[in-house]
This record gives structure tokens, sequence and C-alpha cells, in this order.
């Protein structure tokens, strides 16, 4: 091949990699070529209005962990938008489990109580804080993170937005040890015998 195709060669490659590199940069939601997506033209402002949020005002909180969310599937006026969120409320002493958001980063947002909330990057670096009333926290996407409310007296409330009108939740505890994995790969994985392993797994699903 001569010298013209070597530059050929290098210039297809360089463009490639170029191309990789934008497409990395800019994953997420695709863009939309329309103001927003709808079903059909006769939707009005009713269209754009969620109000299962109603509940939170002068509701009894829960005993458990719960989250409120406002995701596509709850709010299909979101579809395209890439934007979601939850209201997330932790009796004292409870727990978000440790889960990841496969599409989106999540901000939090502290409105009641005190949080110790947490993300392990991918170098298994801990960042860790407790967070106060007024409080800001971004867990990036795709991290293991986890929301624990420790005061044994006081609930704690939270907001938190997504960079995704679908951000996904994925709890570790669940996924691992719910799935059905083959036998004895869990074992192996923790370095734990399989009673160990067959408790955790009863304890998940009572």
């Amino acid at each position: 091949m001569g010298q013209a195709g070597n530059v050929f060669l290098v210039f297809f490659f360089f463009l490639v990699c170029l191309f990789s590199i934008l497409r990395i940069a800019s994953a997420g939601d695709p863009d939309i070529l329309t103001d927003f997506e709808a079903p059909n033209n006769t939707i009005d402002a009713n269209y754009f209005t969620f109000k299962g949020m109603r509940q939170l005002v002068g509701g009894e909180y829960p005993t458990n962990f719960t989250a409120l969310k406002v995701s596509m599937n709850e709010f299909p006026a979101l579809a395209g938008l890439s934007v979601s969120y939850a209201v997330l409320e932790f009796p004292a002493g409870s727990v978000n489990p440790v889960h990841i958001h496969p599409r989106a980063t999540e901000l939090i947002f502290l409105v009641q109580g005190s949080l110790q909330v947490g993300f392990v990057d991918t170098t298994n670096t801990l960042y860790k804080q407790c967070l106060q009333v007024g409080d800001t926290f971004v867990f990036p996407k795709g991290l293991v993170h986890f929301q624990y409310n420790n005061d044994t007296k006081e609930p704690a409330l939270a907001i938190s937005a997504f960079g995704s009108a679908n951000a996904g939740t994925q709890a570790i505890p669940t996924s691992v040890f719910n799935a059905s994995i083959f036998e004895g790969i869990l074992d192996a994985s923790f370095h734990a015998k399989r009673a160990t392993i067959q408790k955790i797994e009863a304890g998940l699903k009572a």
C-alpha cells in the first residue's frame, strides 16, 4: 500500500476514534426532534401535570423506606425530556439499600432530618457524607451508592433529581442474591459458606 493509502487509513482511524468519543460523551437519553413527545394532537395542560405527589400532603409517614417516583413510567409527559425525580421518605433507622441508577446521575436535596450518604467509584474509593437539612449531594451515573437515616427517633425526607426520564434502579442485594445465580458462584465470590449465602437469600425473600 502506498503513502496515500497509509494516509487514508490514518485519517479513517482518526474519524472512527473521534466518532466513538463523541458517542461516549453524548451517552444518555437521546435527543428528540420535537418540543415534546405526545401520543396524539388532542393533549392539553393536564397531560403535563402529575398529581401523584398529593398523597404526601397531610399523609401518614410510612413505616419503611419509601420512594415515590416521577419517571416516564408514572408520568408519560417526561418521555424524551431527560429529567425525572423521586421523593424519598426515611423513617427513623431506615435505609435505601445499596443500588445503582444505570442511566442517570442523581442529585439529592435533604428537606428534613439527616442522612448518611455515599458512593463507591470504580477504584473502590468510598465518598461518604452526613447531610443536614439544606444540603445537596451528587451520585455519579452508574456508581454504587446508598442513603441511610441512622437517627433512631426522627424521620428524614429528601428529593432526588435524575438526568434521565427513566433512570432505572438496580438494588444490589436483590440483584445478587435473588436472581438465582448458579449455586457456588456466590459462595466463591464472597468467600462464604453455602449456608451463609442461603441465609442471606432467605432473609431477602422474607
